[in-house]
């Protein structure tokens, strides 16, 4: 049973009324008059009272129930003292590593450190330190002993159980039991969260909170909430699509079919024989469902045996619906990691009432001048949904935030964007974005509820889009209209990554887009023209691409705009042989696209295509018995810069590794001097020396460095830089297609998250 999110009665600390900002320091906690802090929330970014930074809404939304919050933002982890600056909290600390996973923020796809920080004043780097949840969480416990210590945000929620670590090559244990965490909440965090602290607020100890959906812990080895609940072993359940077939209304008791499962053999009773209705029946399973907890690999399993990883990391995902999620358990040593169910999505009003607190909307003056770059990418811009449907399997936004699209109301985001135009300094009528994971999502939901909560599918647009899914862009068209018309607004950019294969079914709202709200460059996201590596990925064929591309230009010319299409590509995904990637580079060249900035994959846990990496098999299908997928993995350091050689085919420091290559692949037919030829049979002076990402000015990923100038992607159909501008980088973006960092949760280096508590955009990325 849900409720509203603020049905709880409020703390008695609301007497106190809202504060300017958070505290940061005693001096402020005593000019609000505090002495103490109910709630001390630990991150790793700086903060920024703003509802795209996850400490910042966190912190709001406690404090509009009444709570005390301090913030204590990138505190020296080499000592406990930081952790002291704020006293005790009387309640709990809340650790975060921020709005980003710090080994992501802190490395690049090649393991190497990187040198700025786009969450930190001045983007300086080495401000977190690695596994940043784990050494926060320790250092609280220094510091107070006996004080609860909650951990949440991306780095948390992707880490709940056994997971693959890139950066060590090693199967790691669930960040609880490293960390030594009384709670972690996974996923979106609200609900969970005032959950948590209003009981904790009424005496309740945390060790007896342990029915709140959206939350992990640790348990005994023999522990379950009662007696009654059933425990299933992950080897059982193991089947691709829907586990519950479907139920016969007439069935009569006697001729039912023999229990297969624990769940069926629960319902079997000894009552005489009768008719069974069909809705009695299936309440009798849901709640049986509701009492059941699955029982994954143990960490000792996953960690030495990668066909039962890919077994664990398929059963997870299916059980991601929070509809019909079960409780999972893994054993890790003599403790079991313990995780509820899914949280469940929050209404419109809730989403509404969480934008609507009271932010600053600025950072903490405590900066004083010192400019952060996530600030000044999304000062401007604004959230209006959650959640992705889309499943790709290089993101985290689905383990994160989940399938199920929460989106704010129209008034709510005109509301916000009234308040940027009349309270942000600095706003000159543009506004840089209005999306979130995804910009052309906005109230799409299944068109059947009951559909939606028995669903098991991965993904509602792969292989095809689902017959059940209202794909309607009506609402955002209107949105965008009503946006636009409003005074003192010159323009609305659409940042966000577009969904293209969505967009073709409305011509319509490729029109307003395209006529109204791109400025002079659009990137999406195809990633591939393969399809193997685009299988593996759960992205649609090049079809979809050429259809929207038709229609992107047909719209521009419309109304005498030159504007182009600038497409994102992944290379070295799971599934991608070197001819794929030589296919994609023949495509780019008979397109005339020479790309400036380009991604290498970069595995992030708990994502399904780091499955892949790790274990070298396809947990989009089944695993065990046998039956596994093998999917060709890039690891070697030469393989995986010759995939991204290819994709910057036109770049003679390149040319060298990619003349060998294509000796090796028997493809010298593509070694010349005329425009047939991929390549040139000479090698300038004084290129192809330095090694691959070495080429300064750029940082990995074709990022700028700070203070350093950087060309645009190159303009379709002229091989030459197109001019910088200022505004936004993503679709419909005026700023080079370089100078904003690339998503983090797909396999890219690091972007600002538009979701507070996922670690892109946790919230935005390009499909």
């Amino acid at each position: 049973m849900t409720h509203a999110l603020f049905s709880h009665r409020k703390h008695w600390a609301a007497r106190l009324g809202t504060a300017p900002f958070l505290p940061m320091s005693r001096a402020e906690m005593a000019a609000l008059g505090w002495d103490a802090c109910d709630i001390i929330l630990v991150t790793g970014d700086a903060y920024i009272d703003h509802p795209s930074f996850g400490m910042a809404l966190v912190g709001r939304l406690l404090e509009a129930q009444g709570y005390r919050v301090g913030i204590i933002s990138q505190p020296d982890w080499h000592s406990a003292d930081a952790f002291r600056a704020l006293g005790q909290p009387t309640l709990y600390f809340g650790v975060t590593a921020g709005n980003m996973d710090s080994m992501v923020n802190r490395y690049t796809s090649e393991r190497k450190t990187r040198s700025d920080d786009a969450y930190t004043p001045n983007a300086e780097p080495n401000k977190r330190p690695d596994r940043a949840v784990t050494v926060y969480a320790q250092r609280c416990r220094e510091a107070f002993p006996g004080t609860p210590v909650i951990i949440g945000s991306i780095e948390a929620s992707l880490r709940r159980i056994a997971h693959y670590d890139y950066w060590s090559d090693t199967v790691r244990r669930s960040v609880l039991p490293d960390s030594k965490a009384d709670l972690l909440i996974f996923g979106n965090a609200e609900r969970a969260l005032l959950d948590v602290t209003h009981r904790l607020a009424k005496g309740e100890a945390i060790g007896n909170i342990r029915d709140v959906r959206g939350t992990a812990f640790m348990v005994a080895r023999d522990w379950k909430p009662e007696d009654s609940w059933i425990e299933v072993m992950s080897t059982e359940l193991d089947t691709p699509g829907a586990i519950d077939a479907h139920v016969d209304p007439y069935a009569m008791s006697p001729s039912a079919p023999a229990p297969q499962t624990p769940e069926d053999a629960a319902l079997i009773k000894t009552a005489p024989i009768r008719l069974v209705p069909k809705a009695e029946r299936l309440a009798a399973r849901q709640d049986v469902r509701a009492r059941t907890v699955i029982r994954l690999p143990d960490y000792d399993q996953v960690k030495n045996n990668p066909s039962f990883y890919a077994h664990a990391s398929r059963v997870l995902h299916l059980e991601s619906n929070p509809g019909n999620a079960r409780a999972m358990r893994q054993a890790h040593g003599e403790r079991d990691v313990w995780l509820n169910p899914p949280p469940i999505p929050l209404s419109t009003p809730d989403m509404d009432a969480v934008y609507d607190l009271p932010y600053a909307r600025a950072p903490h003056p405590s900066y004083g001048d010192a400019k952060i770059p996530a600030w000044e990418m999304i000062r401007f811009s604004v959230n209006i949904m959650r959640g992705c449907f889309g499943g790709c399997t290089f993101c985290s936004i689905t383990e994160h935030e989940g399938r199920i699209i929460q989106s704010r109301s129209e008034d709510s985001v005109i509301k916000e964007i009234e308040a940027i135009r009349d309270k942000t300094p600095g706003f000159t009528g543009v506004i840089s974005d209005l999306g979130g994971p995804t910009a052309n999502m906005y109230r799409m939901a299944c068109k059947s509820e009951t559909i939606e909560k028995a669903c098991r599918r991965l993904s509602c647009v792969f292989p095809d889009i689902c017959d059940n899914l209202n794909t309607d862009h009506t609402p955002l068209i209107h949105m965008y209209r009503r946006a636009r018309a409003l005074p003192g607004i010159k323009k609305i950019l659409i940042s966000s990554g577009l969904r293209y294969d969505l967009a073709v079914r409305s011509p319509e709202y490729v029109k307003e887009l395209v006529q109204h709200h791109v400025g002079g460059y659009l990137k999406i996201a195809p990633e591939h023209t393969e399809s193997g590596p685009l299988n593996k990925m759960m992205k649609p064929g090049m079809g979809a691409y050429d259809r929207f591309k038709d229609m992107f230009e047909a719209a521009s010319k419309a109304v005498g705009k030159k504007q182009y299409l600038i497409p994102y590509f992944i290379a070295a995904h799971p599934g991608t042989t070197d001819e794929d990637m030589l296919n994609l580079a023949l495509w780019l060249k008979k397109h005339d696209f020479r790309l400036d900035q380009v991604q290498t994959f970069l595995p992030t846990p708990m994502a399904l295509a780091t499955t892949m990496y790790h274990t070298e098999k396809n947990p989009l299908k089944k695993v065990l018995g046998g039956k596994a997928e093998s999917v060709q993995v890039v690891r070697q350091g030469r393989t995986r810069r010759l995939h991204k050689a290819f994709l910057r085919y036109h770049d003679a420091d390149n040319w060298p590794l990619l003349r060998e290559a294509l000796k090796e692949m028997g493809r010298d037919d593509l070694i010349g001097n005329s425009k047939k030829h991929l390549i040139p049979l000479f090698q300038p002076a004084g290129t192809g020396k330095q090694p691959e990402g070495a080429r300064a000015p750029r940082a990995e990923g074709g990022r700028a460095k700070p203070g350093s100038a950087k060309p645009n992607a190159a303009r379709p159909g002229t091989g030459k830089p197109a001019p910088a501008k200022t505004g936004s980088s993503k679709s419909g973006s005026d700023k080079p297609a370089s100078g904003k960092p690339a998503p983090t949760s797909r396999g890219r280096p690091p972007q600002v998250p538009k979701h507070p508590l996922s670690q892109r955009r946790g919230g935005g990325k390009s499909h």
